[in-house]
This record gives C-alpha cells, structure tokens and sequence, in this order.
C-alpha cells in the first residue's frame, strides 16, 4: 500500500495480512493496517490504518485511529478518530477529536493532570441542615 497524502514521512509500515504480537517502540510515524497485539512506546505518530486490529497499550505522542483498537491509550498531544474507528478502552490525552460515525466505548480523561482532586460544588444537605437549625 502506498501512503496517503500527509502520510509520506511514515517510517514503519505493518500490512494488512501482518501479524505482530510483541513490543514496539519507534521514533517518528509508523502505520499498521495488519493485527497487532502487545505494547506501543513513542514519543511520534501512531496511525491505525482502516484495516488496523489492535490489541495493544499504546504511549505515544499522537495517535490516528482509523480502524478498531482496544486497550488504553495515552497521548501526550493528541488522538484522533475517524469515521471508520472504534476504540474500545480508556483514553487519556489533552486532546481527542472524534469524527461522527466514529465510537469510543470505555473512558476519556482530558484534564491533563497526574492527581485528580475533586472539588465539591454543592453543599452537603447534611451540613446545610445543621448550619440552619
């Protein structure tokens, strides 16, 4: 398969009868059209082509999801799914942009902070009820 416009810089390329079960780490963009099950570690551009199947934790900088993948992903810049992707599993990114037709099964957290602390809104009725008698 030959690249798509955008895509021309694509260091690594598993195809679409691929199977790689294992750990991949790499610098720049890699693409998988093929299944692949294990860990991905980058700092770069993971692209999950439309005929990507994923099995994986993945860590990278961005994240292109056209095809299925579940597991967690954590990007540090951003994830973008398109109309053909199904992510099934937690993400976690500062950015997420998500194409209609497109499905993300599992949770999303955007805060973009290591400890969450949650600050209460309202009032407990208890103490309100306290406080007034």
């Amino acid at each position: 398969m030959i690249p798509k416009k955008g895509e021309s810089s694509i260091k690594a390329y598993i195809g679409e009868d691929t199977v790689f079960k294992g750990a991949l780490s790499f610098e720049g963009t890699v693409r998988i059209d093929g299944k692949f099950e294990g860990q991905v570690n980058t700092n770069d551009t993971l692209i999950i082509g439309e005929t990507g199947d994923i099995v994986a934790d993945i860590e990278a900088g961005t994240v292109i999801c056209k095809g299925k993948m579940k597991g967690t992903i954590i990007a540090a810049q951003k994830v973008e799914m398109h109309t053909s992707s199904r992510i099934t599993g937690n993400v976690k990114t500062p950015a997420l942009n998500i194409e209609l037709g497109a499905v993300l099964v599992g949770n999303c957290d955007m805060s973009g902070k290591e400890d969450k602390k949650i600050i209460k809104l309202v009032k407990d009725e208890e103490k309100d009820k306290e406080v007034s008698a």
